[in-house]
C-alpha cells in the first residue's frame, strides 16, 4: 500500500488541502501505528526525534481507531494533535493507518512549550517552537477529519479486492456462484439432468441460459451424443425451417442436394432452440409435431424423418403471457414447459460478482498469472445494475484485461465511464498536480533538514530565495 499511497488523487488532494489550510501533513503508518516518519513542522519533527514515546503515541492512536472504526481525535504526549483513520482490507482487518499530525487543539502555547522542554530539554526555543504549531479550533479539526478519512477510504479502494471462498460444492463446475438464487438452480438441476423430459429455460438476455442448457446435456445420459444449438431469431421462417428440417434437393432455387436438418444431426442427444418465442406460428406447428410424435417433415420430402431427440427451449420473453395475447401456441407451451428452470439476472445475485470476476479473469489470462482487482474497481462493478447480466460483465472485464496492458492490478480507473458513471473522479489540470507534487518536495526537504531553510534549498537545487517564492506561490505556511 505504501507504493500506491502518494499516487492516489484523493491523498494528493488531501495532502494539498492540509498543507495550504493549517500547514499540517498526511501521512500513511503501520495498522498498529509504527512506521510513522512524517510530519508537518519543526516542532513536530524535533519530537519525533528527540521523544522516544512518540511512537507509543502513534499506537495508542491506531489502536483507537481501529477500536472506532473511524477517524479519531487523539493527543501525543507532547500535546500535539493526531487526526488518524484506520485502513482495512476486504476481510475488515487493518491493513494500516493514515494519520495527520503536529497540529495543537484545546492545548494552549505555554503548555505545549512546558511539553517541549520537558520531553526534549529544549529551554531557549521552546516557546517558539510552542507559537509555531498552527492552532486548530472544532472547525478546523473536523475538517482535516474528513480529509483523513477520505485518503484512508481512497487506500481501502486501492487495496486488491478479497474474494472470500466458498465451501458449498455441486458437480456443475461450470455454473460460478453460490448466492440463493444460483443454489435454487443447481438444487432443480440434479433432478432435471436425471430425466429426459423436455425443459424450458427462462431468462434474461446475458443470464446464462446456454450454460445451463449444456449443463443439462453433459451431465445427462445423452453426454455421449450431439449437442445442437440454434437461436431462432437468427433467421427468417424459409431459412429457418431448412436448418431445423433439412431440404431435399430441387426443393427450392439453390437446392442443389440433399440436406440434413439440426434435428436429424441431433439425433440421440440434446436440441437447444433458444428464444423459441420467436419462432413464427407455422414453424410452431411443425415443433409440435416433432414433439408430439417424434417425427418431421423435410423440406420438399414426402417421407417423414423419425428422430429421438431431448428438447431443452429458452427464452428471455414470458411465454404464458405470449400465450395471453395469441402470440404463442398454448399446445406447444405445455409440451416445452414440461420442466422449467428461471435463471436469476445479475442484480439479484449481487454477491457472485466477485467469483465472477476472478473467474473471468483466469478465462481471459489462460498462459500466465491473471492481474489482480483493485477494491475500489470491484465497488464500482458491484454497484451497477448490469442490464445486460453475466455477458455484459465478462465483457467488461475482458475490456479492462486488454486496457491494463499487461500490468499486475486492475484499478477503479480502468472500469468503463458507462459502467463508473458518476463515481469516475474529474480529471485534474497539470498545473494542480505540478503545484502538488512541488509542495510535497518542498515539505519533505524542509522536514528532513529540520526546518533549515538554506540546507534545503541546496537539497532541492534552488536558491533560498526562489525556494521562500515558491513557498509563497503554494501558500504553505511560513513557519
Amino acid at each position: 500500500m505504501a507504493l500506491t499511497f502518494d499516487t492516489l488523487a484523493e491523498v494528493a488532494l488531501a495532502r494539498d488541502l492540509l498543507r495550504r489550510w493549517w500547514g499540517l501533513e498526511l501521512g500513511l503508518a503501520e495498522a498498529n501505528g509504527d512506521g510513522a516518519d512524517r510530519t508537518s513542522n519543526v516542532t513536530a519533527q524535533t519530537i519525533m526525534k528527540l521523544s522516544p514515546d512518540y511512537a507509543g503515541s502513534m499506537r495508542e492512536a491506531a489502536a483507537l481507531a481501529s477500536a472506532a472504526k473511524t477517524a479519531i481525535v487523539h493527543r501525543d504526549h507532547a500535546g500535539l494533535t493526531i487526526v488518524a483513520c484506520t485502513v482495512r482490507g476486504g476481510d475488515g482487518k487493518p491493513t494500516g493507518l493514515v494519520y495527520s499530525s503536529g497540529g495543537r487543539y484545546q492545548v494552549d502555547a505555554a503548555t505545549l512549550a512546558h511539553s517541549i522542554t520537558a520531553i526534549t530539554g529544549i529551554t531557549t526555543e521552546a516557546a517558539a517552537m510552542a507559537a509555531a504549531v498552527p492552532a486548530l479550533d472544532d472547525l478546523a479539526i473536523a475538517r482535516i477529519t474528513d480529509l483523513v478519512t477520505a485518503a484512508a477510504r481512497a487506500c481501502e479502494r486501492a487495496q486488491p479486492a478479497i474474494i472470500p471462498p466458498t465451501t458449498w460444492t455441486h458437480p456443475f463446475t461450470e455454473i460460478v456462484g453460490d448466492a440463493p438464487a444460483v443454489r435454487e438452480v443447481v438444487k432443480l438441476l440434479t433432478k432435471v439432468v436425471k430425466s429426459e423430459a423436455t425443459v424450458l429455460i427462462h431468462g434474461e438476455s446475458g443470464t446464462g441460459k446456454e450454460l445451463i442448457a449444456r449443463a443439462i446435456h453433459y451431465h445427462g445420459p445423452r453426454a455421449k451424443k450431439p449437442f445442437v444449438v440454434q437461436n431462432c431469431s437468427a433467421f427468417n421462417d424459409n431459412l429457418l425451417e431448412s436448418a431445423l428440417f433439412g431440404h431435399q434437393r430441387g426443393s427450392f432455387t439453390g437446392a442443389v442436394k440433399d440436406q440434413k436438418g439440426l434435428f436429424e444431426t441431433a439425433d440421440g442427444g440434446t436440441f437447444f432452440l433458444d428464444e423459441i418465442g420467436d419462432m413464427s406460428a407455422a414453424l410452431q406447428v411443425k415443433l409440435l409435431r416433432v414433439l408430439q410424435e417424434g417425427t418431421f417433415m423435410p423440406v420438399g420430402g414426402t417421407k417423414p424423418v423419425r428422430v429421438d431427440v431431448r428438447i431443452v427451449a429458452a427464452s428471455h420473453k414470458d411465454l404464458q403471457t405470449m400465450v395471453q395475447h395469441k402470440q404463442f401456441r398454448e399446445d406447444l407451451f405445455y409440451r416445452v414447459n414440461v420442466l422449467k428452470i428461471t435463471v436469476p439476472q445479475l442484480r439479484e445475485r449481487v454477491s457472485d460478482i466477485p467469483r465472477l470476476v476472478g473467474h473471468f479473469l483466469k478465462k481471459h489470462t489462460p498462459n500466465g498469472t491473471p492481474p489482480r482487482l483493485s477494491a475500489g474497481a470491484l465497488a464500482r462493478l458491484m454497484a451497477y445494475p448490469w442490464p445486460g447480466n453475466i455477458r455484459e460483465l465478462e465483457n467488461e472485464i475482458e475490456r479492462m484485461l486488454v486496457l491494463a496492458a499487461g500490468a499486475t492490478e486492475l484499478t477503479a480507473s480502468m472500469v468503463s465511464t458507462r459502467v463508473a458513471g458518476a463515481a469516475i473522479s474529474a480529471p485534474r489540470p497539470l498545473r494542480d498536480v505540478v503545484d502538488v507534487a512541488e509542495a510535497d518536495a518542498i515539505t519533505a526537504a524542509l522536514g528532513r533538514q529540520v526546518g533549515d531553510r538554506d540546507a534545503a534549498a541546496a537539497e532541492l537545487g534552488v536558491s533560498p530565495g526562489y525556494l521562500e517564492a515558491r513557498r509563497g506561490a503554494l501558500g504553505l505556511r511560513s513557519e
